[in-house]
């Protein structure tokens, strides 16, 4: 009997110490899962909420490029907001509010509340060095709004002035 008692004694010692270290290797991956599956989550929903789309783009051969930029998401964007934005063309940063070389501006054509809504088109113009002055040149266009948001595009140099 007193054999069983021991046997049964280590069992148990066994089965708590097994408990144990399987607890401790559960809950922090348990942990770590939940922590990545809310940093996804939010950052689908900030994607939601800001999501940009770039419905057209033009450039010319005197070095400006116009593109038109679709709020599709669900939250106005202060015009103070955009003006935190960057936008590079052809890899170069532009300066904001200025079309002289490497400067841009944009303009919300009808805007009444100085907030780019959602379902509204802004028109950015830039100006760059970066843009080829002849015809079929490649423009690489990227805008990134305040909150990291970005998309970008490829187009070619038009006719044109």
């Amino acid at each position: 009997m007193s054999s069983e008692t021991i046997v049964t004694a280590i069992f148990l010692i066994t089965a708590v110490v097994a408990a144990g270290i399987l607890t401790s290797q559960i809950f922090p991956a348990i942990s770590t899962l939940s922590s990545t599956v809310s940093s996804s989550a939010h950052s689908a929903d900030q994607t939601m909420r800001e999501g940009i789309v770039i419905v057209n783009t033009y450039a010319n051969t005197s070095q400006y490029a116009q593109v038109w930029l679709k709020n599709v998401g669900t939250t106005q964007i202060s015009l103070t907001s955009l003006n935190q934005t960057d936008i590079w063309v052809n890899y170069k940063m532009l300066m904001q509010n200025s079309l002289s070389t490497d400067g841009w501006m944009y303009d919300i054509p009808g805007d009444t509340n100085s907030y780019w809504n959602p379902g509204e088109t802004i028109h950015i113009t830039a100006m760059s060095s970066a843009i080829p002055t002849t015809v079929g040149g490649e423009v690489h266009f990227q805008i990134a709004l305040y909150d990291g948001t970005t998309t970008s595009t490829q187009f070619t140099v038009s006719p044109g002035s």
